[in-house]
């Protein structure tokens, strides 16, 4: 199972803003040039993040977008599921016999889907911002 760019970039930009907004919005075309990634495509994941109550943005020359909390009340999870939706492997792992899947009841591999589901889960909605950040690399010059 693959997470697509849309779920890394998503949580490259909200960890480029944890690291670089402090109390001033940042710019979405400085995040572009640090993350080395098309502002764009940026924009259209930032507009997932802030329906999903994630980031703030303002207009204007000193515009640009913030954490709508803080960064260790933001879990990987919040980020992932805002940009990605599911996180099941399959879609009938969210099912329960309704309209997804008329198998759930006898299916064979359901409980595999579910466990694997489970599993990611209990690692992205463990792991905040603040985490991240706190187990990051030290670059050689920061020392």
């Amino acid at each position: 199972m693959k997470m697509s760019t849309k779920g890394r970039y998503g949580l490259r930009l909200m960890l480029d803003l944890a690291m670089n907004s402090g109390s001033r919005p940042v710019a979405l075309k400085d995040v572009a040039a640090r993350q080395e990634i098309s502002e764009k495509y940026l924009e259209q994941i930032i507009i997932r993040l802030s329906r999903a109550g994630l980031v703030r943005g303002t207009r204007g020359a000193r515009g640009g977008y913030v954490l709508a909390r803080d960064p260790q009340e933001i879990t990987v999870g919040d980020i992932l599921r805002a940009v990605e939706g599911s996180l099941s492997p399959v879609d009938c792992a969210d099912c329960a016999g309704g309209p997804v899947c008329d198998r759930a009841d006898s299916c064979m591999t359901i409980d595999l889907w579910r466990e694997m589901r489970q599993a990611l889960e209990d690692v992205v909605d463990n792991r905040t911002l603040a985490d991240l950040i706190a187990q990051r690399p030290q670059a050689k010059n920061e020392t």
